[in-house]
């Protein structure tokens, strides 16, 4: 039985973003996909006032994000300057509620760059991350998640850490991470509060090491940023979705730029996990489906 005419592209793109992720698995070269492989010998070395821009997106996450926010006004960076770049969109409007009284926090060091995108190119992260990167003025660009807190030191030492670098991708190789917290959890249920600056309890949070740049994790140099953007040359990672999904855009990046990242050391570099993603229709088979492999993964492997 031949599919319904809307349904087609879709099921195209889907054996596209399959084949895709076999062959950034390593068995086809990367030169074929990308026109501007960077060149590490060539990228500029930063040693005074340093930008960085940091790009979220959040989408059904207020009650997480609030606490990367409130981590930005209570622990800016000294010396450094950054740029928050938050992707999201009017039909979260808890989301959006929160944006709008950060809008108004003057923070020293930190810029509010709050952009409101159609739901569907919401949904898929690759787009939003790919115009940042084509369109930063940042020294480096760093591609977090919004449950992502950056507590006291963390920027700081960053900003140390980047002086004289010439690297492609850097990432944190240890973060402190809660256990998968239900909603029923204090730290989740005060995050609620969208006109108070919360603080996280860091008795919760364990480190947890990681050997690549992945997720929340992907610092990359401006310069490879502007010139590759992010899967700017796989067209079906920049084409717009209709519920929110798993990202295998980072191994795309990862393959394209030739490199797992080089390893760096962050200090109070915090990420909050939960049971209960909130971002799939409540009670629906994915969100049922999902919510299950998620502890699965955290009493077997701690993931």
């Amino acid at each position: 039985m031949a599919l319904p005419q809307h349904q087609q592209p879709a099921m195209l793109d889907g054996v596209k973003e399959f084949l895709l992720r076999i062959a950034a698995s390593g068995y086809f070269p990367a030169t074929a996909f990308i026109k501007n492989q960077p060149d590490k010998a060539s990228l500029r070395v930063f040693n005074d006032d340093i930008k960085l821009e940091i790009v979220s997106h959040c989408w059904n996450y207020a009650r997480f994000f609030v606490y990367q926010l409130s981590s930005l006004v209570k622990y800016p960076p000294t010396h450094m300057q950054v740029r928050l770049t938050v992707f999201y969109s009017a039909e979260d409007v808890e989301t959006a509620k929160l944006l709008k009284h950060f809008q108004t926090i003057e923070v020293p060091n930190v810029e509010w760059n709050f952009q409101e995108l159609p739901t569907p190119l919401l949904m898929r992260r690759a787009i939003g991350r790919n115009h940042a990167s084509k369109h930063t003025k940042a020294d480096w660009i760093w591609f977090a998640d919004c449950d992502m807190v950056f507590h006291e030191g963390c920027l700081d030492t960053l900003e140390q850490l980047l002086k004289g670098r010439q690297d492609i991708l850097l990432f944190p190789d240890t973060l402190l991470v809660t256990p998968l917290l239900t909603e029923a959890d204090p730290m989740i249920s005060a995050g609620k509060d969208k006109t108070t600056l919360l603080e996280v309890d860091k008795t919760k949070f364990k480190p947890r090491k990681f050997d690549r740049a992945t997720g929340a994790i992907q610092i990359i140099h401006g310069d490879v940023a502007r010139q590759c953007g992010y899967c700017d040359d796989l067209a079906v990672y920049q084409k717009p979705k209709y519920h929110w999904t798993k990202t295998y855009e980072d191994r795309a990046v990862r393959w394209l730029l030739g490199t797992q990242g080089t390893p760096i050391a962050l200090p109070n570099l915090l990420l909050i996990r939960h049971a209960e993603k909130g971002r799939y229709k409540e009670n629906s088979k994915i969100s049922v489906v999902r919510k299950t492999i998620r502890r699965i993964k955290s009493a077997l492997i701690n993931k």
